[in-house]
């Protein structure tokens, strides 16, 4: 994890990393976005970062902030967005796993190490899935 803040400020950009339970909904107009980090974990438990998640995908059209999410991150995204987090019976593990872009319709040759994926089929109306695992 501490590998991503690294490259990311290698690259100029300017963090302010927060722990898992910070209230940064009501500070997102100091901010350019967010990067929500990888796991470990079941992401049912994140219930606080999700509550958090879900007042920032409810702002106002005119505040609205990008979002980067990788591996847990963007299953919490996924959570705030009404989805349900499963357990996968084997998860998708392992290097070369792929990944269908749905709006370009290339694959992807991906590193996974999910134990967990968000049931799209829960997803409030008006969010869609953008990348599938194809396995």
């Amino acid at each position: 994890k501490y590998n991503i803040i690294r490259r990311l400020c290698e690259r100029g950009a300017e963090l302010t990393v927060v722990p898992w339970n910070y209230p940064f909904a009501q500070e997102m107009h100091k901010y350019d976005g967010l990067f929500l980090s990888n796991g470990p974990g079941d992401p049912v438990m994140c219930v606080e970062t999700v509550e958090q998640l879900e007042k920032v995908i409810a702002l106002p059209d005119n505040e609205v902030k990008p979002i980067f999410g990788i591996c847990l991150g963007n299953q919490l995204m996924g959570i705030a967005a009404g989805g349900k987090a499963e357990k996968l019976p084997f998860g998708n593990r392992g290097q070369n796993q792929p990944v269908l872009n749905h709006q370009t319709g290339e694959c992807y040759i991906t590193p996974q190490n999910h134990g967990y994926h968000i049931n799209t089929e829960t997803l409030k109306p008006g969010w869609k899935t953008l990348f599938t695992n194809a396995n």
